[in-house]
């Protein structure tokens, strides 16, 4: 029985990457050799959404995509800027508030505060 996800990131900068993962955004880690890091996720959730060759409203085919989060954005923020992370504007998606940060390697990844009810614990 399938029992987690594990989710990647490919970065030009594989160690900055893992250094603001662990010291900005405060995932724990283990080592499982030579400085590879492996991080502790918080709870997950996974939604499936159409396809948009064009871009405007998704993503194409065969796309994946990492989201994190939280239930305060302006908390959130307020406390990850304090260690040296820089947001986009934040924007009203309709499902949630939604906001993008920077790390090392160009990766560019969503913050967002759901307005959905998790169902699940």
């Amino acid at each position: 029985m399938i029992k987690g996800v594990h989710t990647m990131f490919y970065s030009s900068e594989p160690e900055a990457l893992r250094a603001f993962l662990r010291d900005k955004l405060g995932f724990p880690s283990c080592d499982v050799g030579d400085g590879w890091l492996i991080f502790q996720m918080p709870e997950a959730d996974m939604g499936c959404h159409p396809a948009d060759a064009s871009g405007e409203h998704g993503a194409a085919t065969g796309t994946h995509a990492i989201s994190f989060y939280c239930d305060n954005l302006a908390d959130t923020m307020k406390e990850l800027e304090g260690r040296g992370v820089k947001f986009a504007e934040v924007q009203d998606a309709g499902f949630g508030l939604v906001t993008f940060f920077m790390m090392p390697g160009d990766v560019r990844v969503q913050l967002y505060q759901p307005r959905y009810t998790k169902v699940f614990d």
